[in-house]
C-alpha cells in the first residue's frame, strides 16, 4: 500500500483538539521525559564494575627480627597495662569481598591483650588480631624500643 492510498482517510479527525483527561491531571514534561529514558537491562551491572575495579594491597609479611620486635612489645605493653599505654597500632584489615585488604592505623589506650584469642583490644572497643598487626608505638614503647 502507497501513501497515496491513505490520504483523506484520516480527513474527519485529523483536525481535532487533542483529548484532555477530566479526570486525571497531564503529566508534567519532566516526567513524560523520564519514561523515554533507558533503563538498566544489567541491573547492579555497575556496581560489579566499580568493585572489580576497586584495588586492595596484599598483606606483608615480617621478616622473623620484626616479628620477635613485635612479640616483645606486646609482652612489654601487657606488664605495663595498669598504666593505660597510649599506642599507635598498624595492622592489616581484610577485605570481605576480595584477595587483599588494607593497612590501617588506629591510635589509643590498650584496654586488654588476649594472647589466648589472639586479641589486642582498644579502650573505644576496636578489636585487632595480634597476626595483622606490623607495627606498634607510643611514649612508652619508644623509650624502651628505640631501635625497633
Amino acid at each position: 500500500m502507497k501513501k497515496e492510498e491513505y490520504s483523506g482517510l484520516y480527513d474527519d479527525i485529523i483536525n481535532l483538539p487533542h483529548p484532555v483527561s477530566k479526570k486525571h491531571p497531564p503529566m508534567p514534561m519532566k516526567n513524560r521525559a523520564a519514561q523515554f529514558s533507558p533503563f538498566a537491562v544489567l541491573n547492579g551491572h555497575g556496581a560489579a564494575i566499580r568493585e572489580a575495579r576497586r584495588e586492595t594491597e596484599a598483606r606483608r609479611e615480617l621478616g622473623e627480627h620484626d616479628r620477635e620486635i613485635l612479640d616483645r612489645k606486646l609482652a612489654f605493653l601487657q606488664e605495663h597495662l595498669a598504666e593505660q599505654p597510649e599506642v599507635s597500632v598498624t595492622y592489616f584489615l581484610p577485605d570481605s569481598k576480595k584477595d587483599g585488604g588494607k593497612y590501617v592505623d588506629v591510635s589509643g589506650k590498650i584496654k586488654k591483650i588476649d594472647f589466648y584469642q589472639g586479641l589486642l583490644v582498644m579502650e573505644d572497643g576496636t578489636k585487632i588480631r595480634l597476626e595483622d598487626i606490623i607495627a606498634l608505638s607510643g611514649r612508652l614503647l619508644d623509650n624502651i624500643f628505640f631501635n625497633g
